[in-house]
């Protein structure tokens, strides 16, 4: 594993290109990391794989990085979708840092009869996500959706895409098994509202689930559902 820093970019990645660095990533390379001009970096911007690139001038707030040689070619990830009834703040960065990890494709917060905020810093949670997929060495970053009412979720949800719902109080609810294409629904503390129930377990795309033998904090049952869902086997 390369001990190089390595930094999330919106532009395009090519053999040649010189590109600005972000004021935050200047001060982070140049007064957290020590870093001086010649030194090794790697880039990527979703799109065009990672990049090997070079510091060509590095200043307190202004940097730029001249772009060599491509290090891995783009990849796709998982497939996975997470809708989550949105959190308390610190709980809620947790689920977006550690899905970001795990190879989420799309977050989706959910707004329920239970939740705990109906509102969220959309670019704070973005920098959570890019400052996870810098470090996990993901070539990615998850779409983050606006919250949405339950209700919305599932009236758009697509119908070729299965939706599991963790219900670990119903007598209904299966294991939770590997799949390749699909989302996973979890509610707030306290569990999804009696009417909300109502209308999981008569959606045709929803599937009850349990995720383990304990009931879970909401927070980590976003995280084991994931892992669950791409645990060896699937496909």
């Amino acid at each position: 594993m390369s001990t190089d820093p390595r930094l999330f970019v919106d532009a395009p990645l090519a053999a040649g290109a010189t590109l600005p660095l972000a004021p935050a990533q200047a001060h982070y390379l140049g007064t957290v990391l020590r870093r001086a001009p010649g030194s090794a970096l790697h880039l990527f911007n979703g799109r065009d794989g990672e990049w090997l690139a070079r510091l060509a001038s590095l200043k307190r707030d202004r940097a730029d990085a001249v772009v060599e040689r491509q290090t891995r070619p783009q990849q796709g990830d998982t497939d996975l979708w997470l809708a989550f009834a949105l959190l308390k703040r610190d709980a809620t960065d947790l689920v977006v840092q550690k899905a970001t990890e795990l190879g989420a494709a799309v977050l989706l917060p959910v707004i329920t009869a239970r939740t705990n905020a109906h509102r969220v810093n959309e670019d704070r949670l973005r920098a959570i996500a890019i400052e996870a997929a810098e470090q996990c060495e993901r070539l990615t970053l998850p779409e983050l959706r606006p919250p949405q009412t339950l209700a919305a979720v599932l009236a758009d949800w697509p119908a070729d895409r299965p939706l599991f719902a963790a219900l670990e109080r119903s007598p209904a609810a299966a294991p939770l098994r590997p799949h390749a294409r699909a989302g996973l629904l979890v509610g707030p503390e306290g569990g999804f509202a009696p009417a909300e129930l109502d209308a999981l377990r008569s959606h045709p795309i929803v599937t009850p689930v349990q995720i383990g033998p304990r009931v879970l904090r909401a927070e980590t049952a976003c995280l084991a559902g994931l892992a669950l869902l791409q645990a060896p086997g699937c496909g």
